[in-house]
Formats: C-alpha cells, sequence, structure tokens
C-alpha cells in the first residue's frame, strides 16, 4: 500500500512543483512587460526601478537582492520559508530580467497599452499558478504575515502600510508611477482569485482566499501553508 500511495502521489506532486517554477517564471516575465510598457508599475517594482536606476543593477537583480533582504527579516519575526520562498527571490528576478533582455520599451500609447494589459493579465494567470502550488509563500508576504502576528494589526493595515511604504520610497528613488500602477492595485485581486479557482490542485490545502489590494507575491489574506 505504501508504494501504492508514492506512486499515486508522484504526479501531484510534479504537478504542484511545474505550476510553482511556471508560475514564478511568468510572475517575473510579467512584471517585465509592465516595466517596459513605461505606463507605472506595481508598488515593488517602483521600489527596484528605482534602486535600479541609482545603483546600475538590473532591476531583475535588484528584486533578487530586496527579496533575499526581506527574507532575513524573517529571522526575528520567526517565519519559517517553504521551497516557494527561497525559489521565488531568485525565479522571478531572473525570468524578469530575461523577459525584457527580449521584449524591448513600448513608444506610443497604441503599444504601451496592451502591453501593459498583458502584463497585469499574465501577472493574474502566474500568480494563481504558484500560490496554488502551495510550496509556501514569497518573502515579501511572509513579512506582511509576520508583522501581522507581532503587532496584532490586520493583514490588509499591515499590507498596506508595507506598500504604501516601497511606493513612495520607489516613486522619490525615479521608479515609474502611473496608471500601471493603479491597475495593478485595482485588478491583481480579482485577477489571482478568479486564476487560484482554475489551477486548484484537489487535496493539496485549504481554500487561499485572495485580497483586492495590490500584491507582489501572492495577494493572500489567508497564511499559505506548505
Amino acid at each position: 500500500m505504501g508504494f501504492g500511495q508514492k506512486f499515486r502521489r508522484t504526479p501531484h506532486l510534479t504537478r504542484r512543483l511545474v505550476q510553482l517554477y511556471a508560475g514564478l517564471a511568468l510572475y517575473g516575465a510579467s512584471c517585465g512587460l509592465t516595466v517596459r510598457a513605461g505606463l507605472g508599475v506595481d508598488p515593488w517594482d517602483v521600489f527596484h526601478q528605482g534602486i535600479s536606476r541609482h545603483t546600475g543593477l538590473t532591476i531583475g537583480v535588484v528584486s533578487i537582492i530586496v527579496g533575499a533582504l526581506v527574507l532575513l527579516l524573517w529571522v526575528p519575526l520567526r517565519q519559517r520559508p517553504g521551497l516557494g520562498t527561497v525559489s521565488n527571490v531568485f525565479v522571478v528576478g531572473l525570468s524578469m530580467d530575461g523577459a525584457m533582455a527580449v521584449v524591448p520599451d513600448a513608444h506610443g500609447l497604441a503599444y504601451q497599452i496592451p502591453l501593459l494589459v498583458a502584463g497585469v493579465v499574465l501577472n493574474g494567470v502566474a500568480t494563481g499558478m504558484y500560490i496554488s502550488a502551495r510550496f509556501g509563500p514569497g518573502p515579501r508576504d511572509g513579512l506582511m504575515t509576520g508583522l501581522n502576528k507581532r503587532t496584532g494589526w490586520s493583514i490588509r493595515l499591515v499590507r498596506t502600510l508595507i506598500e504604501l511604504a516601497v511606493l513612495a520610497s520607489g516613486f522619490l528613488l525615479g521608479g515609474t508611477v502611473g496608471v500601471g500602477t493603479v491597475l495593478y492595485a485595482v485588478s491583481i485581486g480579482p485577477l489571482a482569485q478568479f486564476f487560484l479557482r482554475f489551477f486548484e490542485i484537489p487535496g493539496a490545502g485549504g481554500e487561499v482566499r485572495v485580497a483586492s489590494g495590490p500584491a507582489r507575491d501572492t495577494a493572500e489574506d489567508a497564511r499559505i501553508s506548505n
């Protein structure tokens, strides 16, 4: 019976791993598309973009460095990373740089708007894919849930404060804030919720509820277990 259980679980685990890494790769690519659209990016990428412009590092490399530093903040918050957490740090940044290497900057609204919309929708698809894999939250969401536990503040309040802080910092550093930032903020929650249902893996865990506000990693308002 033990062998039979392992045999049945293998395709299940394989699907989870495929969804995890495909989702993270698509997430990074979607961020690259929104950057190339030039109409504004999500709050964390505003921050990454601002740092990139002052350091000369690519935005993907900055994303990796920031993600690693945020992950270090998990230690005093006593958060436990999963495979998805560590993978998120590296795969998203590398994929983002890869997408930007093949997609040129958009010039003219006739190109910018479709590229922006494609990036936001793809972000929703990618979010649904890798959250449904249930290998742990991204580093920034772990920071959010950790602060929620330590302070007793609501998830929405903690997320809002974090997003506003990185958005303001990124804007001051020269990151792009615009209609794309607003579009991402109002649409990523509904998009992620829809695609979570689409990519849900039976038996992978309980329901994940998605908040309607902006998000970098998972747009979740419930902690994801491994």
